[in-house]
């Protein structure tokens, strides 16, 4: 039994991803009070906070921009309070699915071709080929993303996806199965697969209910599985580490893992994919709770990382 101390839950915020953030945080809450922690939650809606008296550990359930960005981990920086999560230069990195994608090339992760676009109105990019993912470079959960089939369909994919702020990060559409990876603490995760039962895993799919189907352990073969889980030890140590992260990626007929990006604070209701596979792994939503908690209160620099599979 660890001892218990005062956590402030940080949930909800100012992002598109507020609602889930909201429902993060419950979960959390709950699992830590059940354990005999004292737990106050805190709401930064408009992008700032006030932190309660006498806090040990800020829990972050924050997603999206402000929580996932490095903005909130720079404040909590100011005031010498440890919270969950990678630190605010890791988070600001890995936010920003341009720049993670170009600290990975460097480690010989296979990436999807991709182009920059920075301006509304601006035509198909030359030297791709169709059909193109198209997604807002600084947002999470499947926000603003937009598949384009065919030449006529780009005006209006490019346009509902500059709608949520540029860059857009436009790439050509791997083939594949989906799935993602957690790391907690150094430790590797099982894979989880993510089957929507009808189209892509958007954001609705991802959050209603029934919609997709998720099986963990995945079903690769061994070497396969190792693949996958060295490329995500490989992008996370690209972006420079962290306590706790889920990689995903869509990994080709051939095996090979295909980065898609990575969350530094994943979602932590009782399904989300991190305690999906948490638990396939033996651990509880409770214990997975606690972990991160340890986690963030170890000094800084002793959290382990991940050996390469």
């Amino acid at each position: 039994m660890n001892e218990a101390i005062d956590i402030c839950v940080m949930l909800g915020g100012p992002s598109p991803e507020r609602e889930v953030s909201l429902r993060s945080g419950a979960a959390v809450a709950g699992a830590l009070r059940e354990i005999g922690h004292r737990v106050t939650e805190v709401d930064p809606a408009d992008g700032t906070f006030q932190l309660p008296p006498n806090v040990d550990v800020v829990f972050l359930a924050l997603h999206g921009t402000y929580g996932e960005d490095g903005s909130v981990q720079s404040e909590l920086d100011a005031l010498g309070m440890p919270y969950t999560g990678c630190s605010a230069a890791v988070s600001r990195l890995a936010f920003d699915k341009v720049l993670t994608k170009r600290a990975c090339a460097g480690r010989g992760l296979a990436l999807a071709n991709d182009f920059v676009i920075e301006e509304e109105g601006a035509g198909l990019p030359l030297g791709l080929t169709l059909p193109l993912v198209l997604k807002p470079a600084t947002q999470g959960s499947s926000i603003g993303l937009e598949f384009v089939d065919d030449v006529a369909a780009w005006p209006s994919g490019l346009a509902k996806a500059m709608t949520h702020g540029g860059p857009v990060l436009v790439e050509e559409k791997i083939v594949g199965r989906e799935v993602t990876v957690g790391i907690v603490g150094g430790e590797l995760l099982p894979v989880v697969e993510i089957r929507p039962k009808r189209g892509a895993y958007d954001y609705t799919n991802k959050y209603t209910t029934g919609a997709t189907e998720y099986i963990c352990p995945a079903e690769f073969d061994e070497a396969t599985t190792a693949r996958i889980q060295d490329a995500a030890v490989q992008a996370l140590a690209a972006v420079g580490g962290g306590s706790y992260v889920r990689v995903d990626f869509i990994v080709r007929d051939s095996g090979e893992p295909v980065l898609l990006e990575i969350n530094t604070l994943p979602g932590m209701t009782e399904t989300s994919l991190l305690p999906k596979a948490a638990r396939a792994a033996g651990m509880s939503f409770v214990e997975l709770c606690q972990r991160l908690v340890n986690l963030a209160l170890e000094p800084a620099g002793q959290v382990a990382q991940p050996e390469p599979v």
